[in-house]
């Protein structure tokens, strides 16, 4: 029999008075039993976040590095057994689930970093002006307030890492809320967080469900919010709470360019294999998965049929098999979604040429051709094993056709040709431009974040660390510079 998880309120583990099940997408099992905090326990974890925010932010630096260093450390120690976890709560195939864990070691690490040399101070001589004779100005950054972390089912222990690692960082109190079908992996910090000796209240992990979330982000003594997710929840956050700071990362449509200079045999091999992986990885439920794929005409009928085998040759099945290359979506209601947006495409006149069929929770990887503008998966983001390819006449068609999306998060550009890469910097309308490969690669130290509706910010952890934080100058008088 399964254990209730307990949570964690202020540093310390706690209990509601009900509960609710995590099962498994890919055969129902019960995962766990998560405890849900009552609406004083949350109170509890706010008010003390808010009285512990000026403790914090003065805690040494080598305090709050050696707590990540330490959860860094422990993620590694537990990899498998995180990875299982993860694999089981949301249906990703175990060996992308152990490179997720991996990455969130990585994300500690660079924090723990990041922490031993941040808010050094930038000093700025103001005598360059005869009212300043005798001045120094001294820049430090400031953290903004107690976070609130609103995390997603996709990664549920990366993105996670994303918010609370940041945070504790700059000496910035967190309040994490997990996703409602991926909830355990994010208690796992908990567990880890728990053995350090960062100050009572400084973070909290509280599986609040959604229906009572806002009133948590109307919460005055929570001034910044990071939130992971889709983009009408993410802008209806930032509408309900104008004055507060939001980073919003939200969704995508992915694009993979391949343009005519990219035309060997091997090229294209290897365009068809990243293009098929990227496409299916996570069950395509990433925001940078490829969802589009803008071939160049002159290599556009070489290229399709490597995509189509290459997709094929996806192995799906059981997500705890380290064969599996694609699992089930997060639910049976996900797959519905995709199966219904697929089906409306091919009624509008797509071209279905794999896949397009699903089984319970799992849908088939799948290759469109010809994708009618108007239909809703050429318009939104489908979050799911699928993709269209379309041909272009020359790049600056190419391009057009990637920057026809209300979405902006990442493009990837296969050319060889470095003044190219150079253009498409410039004319692409999007947060990041991976040149030579798909637009689902991402460094967790680079800055990350997207245009038009993809989102507001940018995470990264140093990027995410001056998010948390402010400015604030102190000006020293009657100095001998």
């Amino acid at each position: 029999m399964t254990s209730t998880h307990a949570f964690w309120l202020a540093g310390r583990q706690a209990t509601g008075e009900t509960a609710f099940d995590v099962t498994s997408s890919w055969d129902g099992r019960l995962v766990g039993t998560v405890s849900v905090p009552t609406e004083a326990q949350v109170e509890e974890a706010v008010a003390a976040a808010h009285a512990v925010l000026d403790e914090f932010a003065a805690t040494p630096a080598h305090v709050r590095a050696a707590a990540l260093d330490h959860v860094s450390k422990r993620l590694a120690e537990r990899t498998e057994e995180i990875a299982q976890l993860i694999s089981a709560e949301n249906g990703k195939p175990i060996k992308w689930a152990r490179g997720e864990v991996g990455r969130a070691v990585s994300v500690f690490r660079f924090a723990a970093e990041e922490a031993r040399r941040f808010n050094g101070g930038e000093a700025q001589r103001l005598d360059t002006d005869p009212g300043g004779q005798g001045r120094l100005a001294l820049t430090r950054r400031i953290p903004k307030g107690v976070v609130l972390g609103i995390a997603p089912f996709n990664f549920p222990l990366n993105l996670s890492a994303h918010k609370v690692a940041p945070a504790i960082a700059v000496g910035a109190p967190i309040i994490l809320k997990p996703a409602p079908a991926t909830p355990i992996s994010a208690l796992i910090l908990g567990e880890l967080l728990a053995e350090t000796d960062l100050p009572a209240g400084s973070w909290s992990v509280l599986p609040v469900p959604n229906d009572r979330m806002p009133a948590l982000v109307q919460d005055e003594r929570l001034p910044v919010i990071s939130f992971t997710g889709s983009g009408p929840v993410g802008y209806a956050i930032m509408d309900s709470v104008p004055r507060k700071h939001c980073t919003l990362e939200l969704g995508g449509n992915g694009a993979a360019v391949v343009l005519a200079d990219w035309s060997s045999e091997a090229d294209l091999d290897w365009a068809a294999t990243r293009i098929a992986t990227f496409s299916n990885y996570q069950g395509g439920q990433s925001c940078i998965s490829v969802q589009r794929v803008v071939a160049d005409a002159s290599v556009y009928d070489r290229l399709l049929p490597k995509i189509v085998a290459a997709v094929e040759a996806q192995v799906t099945g059981d997500p705890s098999d380290a064969a599996t290359d694609v699992g089930p979506l997060v639910s049976e209601d996900a797959a519905k979604r995709v199966e219904a947006w697929v089906d409306e495409a091919v009624r509008d006149g797509a071209k279905l040429l794999t896949g397009g069929t699903r089984d319970g929770a799992s849908y088939a990887p799948t290759v469109l051709a010809d994708l009618p503008a108007g239909t809703t998966l050429a318009c939104e983001e489908v979050f799911g094993p699928v993709l269209s390819v379309a041909r272009a006449d020359g790049e600056a068609e190419a391009f057009a056709a990637v920057n026809d999306s209300p979405y902006g998060l990442q493009a990837g550009v296969f050319t060889h040709d470095l003044r190219t890469a150079f253009r498409a910097h410039r004319a692409l309308e999007v947060g990041g431009v991976i040149i030579g490969d798909v637009p689902s690669y991402r460094a967790d130290q680079m800055p990350y974040g997207g245009a038009k509706q993809s989102g507001v910010g940018r995470e990264g952890v140093a990027y995410a660390m001056d998010d948390y934080t402010y400015e604030r100058v102190l000006v020293l008088t009657g100095l001998a510079l």
